[in-house]
């Protein structure tokens, strides 16, 4: 009896630790069991509480009247699946009649404390069936990206969200997207993520870094172009519009509308081309929109000619295979015009800390009312906490794994080689050396950097 007291007492305490120091750990040793046994025995009386039981239909109630048995009781949503992760549980329910997906996520917050899980968020699945996904503990403290993630062409995992599962950038699905945040909010590890991510796949990258170049050109060595100051950002931006023309000539040669072609080989954009005739998509990533859009001339034909050549991308750049990656602290009408017709063609917004209510609202206050009250609400002692939506009015917590710039630089030094040379480029693309001893120009306006 003594050994078996010993034996639960050092199991208890190692449980104990693992909470406390390691929480990922505890929930694959201890959590995950524990909380599966705790979700079905109380969940019946978890439903009834928060009021997701339906009565009995009438023919079971004329059945007991029949067979003179008891009146049946109120069902809860029947239970289609139940899944263990890596983070928490996945309950896949299956509504019942005159119940409502809204009704679950009403209820959600209550559910999280009856079922004593860290966090609980519901989604739609299909007609009649929600999907109820469980955190046992704060994934986002922490953040550890899965070994496995689902990698595609121009798909990159970026962050994790607070439900556990992995944030995606889709260019594709969202081919343009604005990131906010105030200083020290964790937007620059965010883009280094991003940065990373596209690293490792074949795809030219284009840097406008107006703060001389401190944020990306350490990055260089995998960018087709760069540009530190607002010339030689417009001249880049032409650049791209003169790229973009280009690749719609190209789609209308390869177009081949003829009755002889199936519907589905009909090229309407890059990626309806044959693989030997497809361009090579281009990211842009512009760090601090507000050195470009701002101008202490009342009409300064440069910040028009950027902004211009913006919106123009922005509308037509998809196709071409050019999206646009733009960050900035705030971007409102204060900037100037054309600013909201550009913000309106950024489909996914991404918000980290912001100081004021204002600037949520110039991330999804056309969105989502709720999640402005999300971004206002970061902690400033949590760097790296997002609110991360599109236009559909979703959105979600999430939290980019901490990436230094010398890991950041280490990637794209590994995946130098992928960078194409793309003539239209040219003449922007950053003239690096092998020695840091030896100076090195960012562009060709830019002076040189040692």
């Amino acid at each position: 009896m003594t050994g078996f007291t010993v034996a639960l007492v050092l199991v208890v305490a190692t449980a104990g630790l693992l909470r406390w120091r390691r929480p990922a750990w505890y929930w694959l040793t201890f959590g995950v069991t524990l909380a599966a046994l705790r979700v079905l025995v109380r969940y019946g009386s978890v439903m009834d509480a928060c009021g997701l039981t339906v009565p009995p239909s009438r023919w079971r109630l004329a059945l007991a009247r029949m067979t003179n048995r008891p009146v049946p009781e109120s069902r809860p949503p029947r239970i289609l699946r139940l899944r263990p992760t890596r983070t928490g549980l996945v309950l896949r329910l299956k509504l019942r009649p005159g119940q409502d997906a809204f009704d679950i996520a009403a209820a959600s917050d209550r559910m999280r404390h009856s079922f004593s899980m860290y966090g609980v968020t519901c989604r739609e699945l299909r007609s009649g069936v929600v999907e109820v996904r469980t955190t046992g503990y704060d994934v986002l403290k922490r953040v550890q990206m899965p070994a496995k993630v689902d990698v595609r062409p121009m798909r990159v995992p970026v962050a994790l969200r607070e439900d556990g599962s992995v944030h995606y950038r889709d260019y594709r699905a969202i081919p343009h997207a604005l990131t906010l945040g105030a200083t020290e909010s964790g937007k620059s590890v965010y883009q280094r993520n991003l940065v990373a991510g596209l690293a490792a796949m074949d795809v030219a990258l284009v840097g406008i870094d107006c703060k001389q170049g401190v944020e990306l050109f350490p990055l260089a060595r995998r960018f087709s172009a760069l540009a530190d100051n607002p010339d030689t950002a417009a001249e880049l931006l032409d650049a791209l519009v003169a790229r973009m023309e280009d690749v719609y000539q190209l789609i209308r040669a390869e177009q081949r509308i003829t009755s002889a072609i199936p519907d589905e080989e009909i090229a309407a954009d890059i990626w309806d081309l044959p693989d030997h005739l497809r361009p090579t998509p281009v990211v842009v990533l512009v760090d601090e929109v507000a050195e470009l859009a701002l101008s202490t001339k009342k009409n300064d034909p440069r910040r028009d000619r950027i902004i211009k050549a913006l919106v123009r991308l922005a509308q037509l750049g998809r196709a071409a295979g050019i999206y646009l990656e733009i960050c900035g602290q705030r971007f409102g009408s204060e900037l100037g015009d054309g600013i909201t017709m550009l913000r309106a063609q950024l489909t996914g917004r991404t918000a980290h800390r912001v100081n004021d209510e204002a600037s949520a609202k110039m991330a999804f206050g056309d969105i989502s009312p709720d999640a402005v009250l999300a971004a206002i609400q970061i902690p400033a002692e949590m760097r790296g906490i997002a609110i991360a939506g599109d236009s559909t009015g979703g959105w979600h917590r999430i939290r980019a794994p901490h990436t230094s710039l010398r890991q950041a630089v280490n990637i794209c030094n590994r995946h130098a080689r992928r960078t194409p040379d793309l003539p239209e480029l040219a003449p922007f693309r950053p003239e690096l050396t092998g020695t840091s001893g030896t100076p090195a120009a960012l562009s060709k306006t830019a002076p040189a950097a040692v």
